[in-house]
């Protein structure tokens, strides 16, 4: 008799654990990926709570007991996380403790002035907190990953965090002999330099010709210096007006010598090592060539000439 009850309670206690290994490692009753967002301090009991709400798992309190017993005392992760389909209880628990919370992505192109860096950031759907406006040329262009939840101002922080530790290691491996002295000069030329042109071969031949405007005096004439101030560096959607290239202020390089009061966007990294280290050249001037890139001259008489085959050009396309 003794024996049977030994039996019957040995197969009963089989029956119990694999009872309890199929609730604990069998597959979970979510049908499709969901996501769960665990707040900072979150206590098992809690995430038990959240799961049961969400479907996650089958049972809150078989979670919470079998996690005590199994699930190695590891803290929970605060964050957002994606649970996959039919994940087992043990599964999530592991992926709460030990997994990579969701991260989104905001990208900053190269060139991309302050205020559509303050619109993108602003426009995050699960981001927190205002959106600074960033100094121009403070941040570096580059995809910044933020969690749900987290402040827009930590992120621009990261930014502008990037940008200071890029342009200190780009400085201290400078090369060439622009007349630039500082990171203000050096972050204002390289931002004509981005907007000037979109062809990353040229970078370091266009840096070429304005460092030569600079060290002989010469206005710079760029463009897109006369754009910002009127749209703070959006899109102009028009062409310039003659109004607008004879005005008078810090930007203009039409009416200045020299480098205007700060920059006009945000520069990417080449685009700074462009000017740090700009192409041997002569050349004093260049205009568009027709296929995205320019054509560069050395004298005025040679630089007519371009432009006039580059207006010939448009006419032919029917832009003039």
């Amino acid at each position: 008799m003794l024996r049977r009850l030994l039996r019957i309670a040995i197969v009963a206690g089989l029956l119990v654990g694999l009872f309890l290994g199929w609730r604990w490692w069998g597959p979970g009753p979510l049908a499709r990926p969901a996501t769960v967002t665990i707040e900072q301090g979150s206590t098992l009991g809690d995430v038990a709570g959240l799961l049961s709400r969400q479907g996650a798992i089958g049972d809150r309190q078989s979670f919470y007991y079998l996690g005590r017993l199994l699930g190695g005392g590891d803290p929970i992760q605060a964050g957002e996380f994606e649970i996959p389909a039919r994940s087992s209880a043990a599964g999530i628990l592991d992926l709460l403790q030990h997994g990579q919370p969701v991260q989104r992505l905001i990208t900053v192109p190269e060139g991309m002035p302050s205020v559509l860096v303050q619109e993108r950031l602003a426009a995050l759907q699960f981001a927190s907190g205002p959106a600074p406006l960033p100094e121009e040329g403070a941040v570096l262009p580059d995809s910044y990953t933020y969690e749900r939840g987290e402040a827009r101002a930590a992120i621009l922080q990261r930014m502008t965090n990037a940008m200071d530790k890029a342009f200190t290691a780009l400085w201290a491996n400078r090369k060439g002999d622009c007349p630039v002295s500082n990171r203000n000069e050096v972050i204002t030329l390289a931002s004509i330099v981005e907007k000037e042109t979109g062809k990353p071969s040229e970078r370091r031949m266009v840096a070429g010709v304005y460092c030569n405007r600079l060290k002989i005096g010469m206005k710079l004439d760029a463009d897109p210096t006369v754009i910002y101030p009127v749209t703070k560096g959006k899109p102009l959607g028009r062409r310039i007006l003659r109004s607008e290239l004879n005005t008078q202020n810090g930007y203009n390089t039409y009416r200045m010598a020299g480098l205007p009061v700060g920059p006009i966007a945000n520069p990417g990294k080449e685009s700074i090592a462009a000017v740090l280290d700009p192409a041997p050249t002569s050349a004093l001037y260049f205009v568009a060539d027709g296929t995205g890139g320019h054509v560069f001259a050395e004298t005025l008489a040679e630089h007519n000439a371009n432009v006039a085959k580059w207006y010939r050009l448009r006419r032919q396309r029917g832009q003039m």
